[in-house]
């Protein structure tokens, strides 16, 4: 007895092939979208440059009554926050930021400035609408004023974007004894940052 053979159709040989191209190409397509997009993730950063800081300590207050100041800019492509400001290793709480993130190019060019004490506060300057107001020209008028708001959270910068930040420091963190000391100042966005070292001026009330 013979055993019959069923048919079956195959696919075409050139079938097989178009299937194989075509896989290939979208395959290899795949490999190039994806690699495209870890170059172009990979190329954006976060930095930011810190410039002009500034320390203040009272000259006669015992309880270590200072000020600092800092122009931060966002140098990279990615929004950053800045979020840590440590002087001697201490964190400087955000409710003790005074960030304006509306200055002119003019402004933060300017040396930071300290317009005198006002009590156991701190600066001097008031202007209406502002929770802190200081002077850099020193001429007492709002053009050259760097108006901060009271902190509560990270200073938000876009690329580009550029901030003045005053701080007051915890009472005792430096003290009259220090002026003329280099201290370590470090400020950092995420993983962007790092310290610095700044000398601390002593200004009389």
């Amino acid at each position: 007895m013979k055993t019959k053979l069923s048919k079956k159709r195959a696919i075409s040989t050139v079938l097989t092939t178009v299937i194989i191209l075509v896989s290939s190409v979208v395959l290899g397509s795949g490999v190039v979208l994806y690699g495209t997009s870890l170059f172009q993730s990979g190329t954006q950063t976060e930095n930011i440059s810190v410039s002009g800081t500034k320390l203040w300590v009272h000259t006669t207050a015992t309880d270590g009554l200072s000020w600092g100041a800092s122009g931060v800019r966002n140098t990279g492509d990615k929004v950053v926050a800045v979020d840590k400001i440590q002087i001697r290793g201490t964190d400087i709480p955000f409710t003790q930021w005074y960030p304006d993130t509306t200055i002119s190019a003019n402004v933060f060019q300017q040396a930071l400035n300290h317009s005198g004490w006002s009590g156991t506060g701190g600066m001097l300057v008031v202007e209406p609408g502002c929770a802190l107001a200081v002077s850099q020209d020193l001429i007492g008028d709002a053009t050259d004023n760097v108006c901060a708001a009271a902190g509560s959270g990270p200073v938000s910068l876009n690329p580009g974007q550029a901030a003045i930040i005053y701080y007051k420091l915890n009472n005792g963190t430096i003290t009259s004894l220090d002026s003329g000391v280099s201290t370590t100042v470090s400020i950092f966005a995420g993983k962007a940052g790092g310290p610095s070292s700044v000398s601390v001026i002593g200004v009389a009330p």
